[in-house]
C-alpha cells in the first residue's frame, strides 16, 4: 500500500503544480508544455485506478493530438498576446462569475461526498469482474449511457458546424467555383469564333468580352 500511495502523491502533486503553471506562465508555449505534463501525470493517476484504457486515450488523444496542435498553432500564427491582454479587465467580472459557479459546483460535489460517501456507488452499475477495463467501459457507455453518448456527439457536431459558420468569410475578390453555372454552359457560351488580322492578335479592348 505504501508504493501506490507514493506514486499517487507524486502524480497528483506534479499534476496540480503543472495545472497552476499553465495559468501562471506568461509564455504560451511554456503553458502548452506544462499542459502536456499535466496530461501525462493525469494518465498515471488513471492507470493507478485501474483505468488503463482512459490513461492511454488521454496520452494518445490529448497529448499526441490536441496539445501538440495547440503548440504548433501558437508557434506558427505568432499571436500577439499583448494585444489580447488589453481587454482583460473588461472581461474580469464575467470570469469571476464563472469561477464562482465552478467553485460552488466543486463544493457541492465535495460536500455530498463527505456527507454521504456511498453516493458515488449508488449511481454506478455492477460490472462483472472477469472482463477487462476497456470492455467494461464499452458495456456501460453503449448500453446504460447510450443516449447521453449520442447527445454529447450531437452537441459536438453542432459546435463544429457553428465554429465553421462563424469563421467563414466570403471575399469578393476571391473567385469561387459555381457548379450550376459550369453545367449550364453551352458551346455558344464557351466558344467564340473571331477573325484576327495577321500580325495584330487580340486587342486589349476585347479582354472584357473574353473574360465574360
Amino acid at each position: 500500500m505504501i508504493l501506490p500511495a507514493l506514486f499517487f502523491y507524486l502524480f497528483a502533486g506534479v499534476c496540480v503544480a503543472s495545472a497552476v503553471m499553465v495559468i501562471v506562465s506568461r509564455n504560451p508555449v511554456h503553458s502548452v508544455l506544462f499542459l502536456i505534463l499535466a496530461f501525462v501525470n493525469a494518465s498515471g493517476l488513471f492507470i493507478l485506478m485501474g483505468a488503463e484504457f482512459l490513461g492511454m486515450i488521454l496520452v494518445v488523444v490529448y497529448v499526441g493530438a490536441v496539445a501538440v496542435l495547440f503548440l504548433f498553432v501558437i508557434m506558427m500564427l505568432d499571436v500577439d498576446f499583448t494585444e489580447l491582454r488589453e481587454g482583460f479587465l473588461e472581461y474580469l467580472p464575467f470570469g469571476l462569475v464563472i469561477g464562482a459557479i465552478f467553485l460552488a459546483e466543486l463544493l457541492l460535489v465535495g460536500g455530498g461526498w463527505v456527507i454521504n460517501p456511498d453516493v458515488a456507488k449508488s449511481v454506478t452499475s455492477t460490472i462483472p469482474a472477469n472482463i477487462s477495463n476497456t470492455e467494461a467501459l464499452g458495456l456501460v457507455l453503449y448500453t446504460k449511457y447510450i443516449h447521453y453518448f449520442q447527445i454529447a456527439g450531437m452537441v459536438l457536431l453542432v459546435a463544429m458546424i457553428g465554429a465553421i459558420v462563424l469563421t467563414l468569410r466570403h471575399k469578393v475578390s476571391v473567385k469561387r467555383q459555381d457548379i450550376n453555372v459550369q453545367n449550364a454552359r453551352t458551346p455558344e457560351l464557351a466558344m467564340s469564333v473571331r477573325t484576327v488580322a495577321s500580325g495584330q492578335g487580340l486587342q486589349d479592348a476585347d479582354a472584357p468580352e473574353w473574360v465574360k
